[in-house]
């Protein structure tokens, strides 16, 4: 009886500290002006989700990332729904190719989080930009988006490292 009680605490603690983790994350990301350079400004909420996902493996990471998915629509101002889905199938996917064929460093999240972010973002930009036919979408690409994907890559490591951190802290000793 101890040990399942210990068992779930664990749990609950664990994913506590994963949700004030994405909580802080969703409030990084919607403060104005913090860590704005030129209009651009790092992304916080996707690579924690895909972190979390790493660790937790594809189906609670992409539960994870449904949910993140779901606060960035609600703090963006936008139709929820649409980054849910992408938040969720970038998550089970990340947790895929860990399993399969990357090993779990520093320089492999970065470049998964560079090509999530690219094409979480391009995808953004194609609903909201260029099929609406705004003039110099071209520019904004190249001036706004791409320098969200450098941010953001920069900026990774640290929800790497607060994962793994609660990962290995809540890890069921036996």
């Amino acid at each position: 009886m101890e040990t399942r009680r210990k068992k779930h605490m664990l749990l609950v603690g664990k994913w506590s500290c994963y949700s004030l983790l994405l909580l802080l994350a969703a409030v990084m990301q919607t403060l104005p002006g913090f860590l704005t350079i030129a209009g651009a400004r790092p992304l916080f909420i996707l690579p924690l989700c895909m972190a979390v996902s790493i660790y937790e493996g594809e189906f609670r990471g992409a539960l994870f990332g449904a949910v993140g998915g779901l606060l960035w629509d609600l703090t963006a101002g936008r139709v929820a729904g649409l980054l849910a889905i992408q938040l969720l199938v970038v998550c089970f996917m990340t947790s895929v190719l860990v399993q399969l064929f990357l090993r779990v460093n520093h320089m492999n999240f970065i470049l998964l989080c560079a090509a999530a972010v690219a094409l979480v973002t391009g995808v953004d930009f194609l609903f909201n930009y260029l099929m609406r036919g705004y003039s110099r979408s071209a520019w904004y690409y190249g001036t706004v988006i791409l320098p969200i994907v450098i941010f953001t890559s920069a900026a990774a490591p640290l929800s790497f490292l607060a994962v793994r951190r609660v990962f290995e802290r809540f890890a069921r000793t036996e």
